[in-house]
């Protein structure tokens, strides 16, 4: 009996396939170093044939976060490079720091801030791949949504507000 998942790859040399992302390349969403977030999209669901997403996110000072919410379909995992940044755990805040780690399966109540005087920047992970992209595009862009228009919004990309 083996542990490993099903086989993907039918091959038997490999493949040139591997994606290289460069420390200098530039954020997808914000602008690093301006006191402004960012958000670098480091592996998506596309690139990893829906295996799992990888974001690295650049926090400005002060820079808060979402409330406590849960995903029903995807697990999500933060780990600290930099800086503080305040992790809800479903009981309690803690202020987390460079290489602390916090994953959160599906249905766990969690939420994330920067509350601090400083910048902080974090890794997220989420499994399996979801197409998180369109969510850090839009979600921005709810302020003068309706009521129903931001639950269709949420309910799409498996976001659940509790508070």
């Amino acid at each position: 009996m083996s542990y490993y998942p099903e086989q993907v790859y039918w091959g038997d040399s490999g493949e040139v396939s591997a994606v290289y992302r460069p420390v200098g390349t530039p954020p997808d969403i914000g602008e690093s170093g301006t006191g402004r977030d960012a958000l670098h999209y480091l592996a998506t669901t596309a690139t990893t044939r829906g295996e799992f997403g990888l974001y690295r996110v650049e926090m400005r000072p002060k820079a808060g976060g979402p409330r406590t919410h849960f995903h029903k379909t995807i697990s999500e995992s933060f780990y600290i490079l930099e800086g503080t940044v305040r992790l809800f755990d479903g009981e309690r805040w803690v202020d987390a720091e460079k290489g602390d780690f916090l994953h959160v399966p599906q249905g766990g109540l969690h939420a994330f801030r920067n509350d601090s005087d400083a910048p902080a920047d974090m890794l997220l992970l989420f499994t399996p791949g979801a197409p998180r992209e369109e969510y850090f595009e839009q979600v921005s862009q709810l302020a003068d949504a309706s009521e129903e228009e931001r639950a269709r919004f949420f309910d799409k990309h498996d976001s659940y507000f509790v508070e």
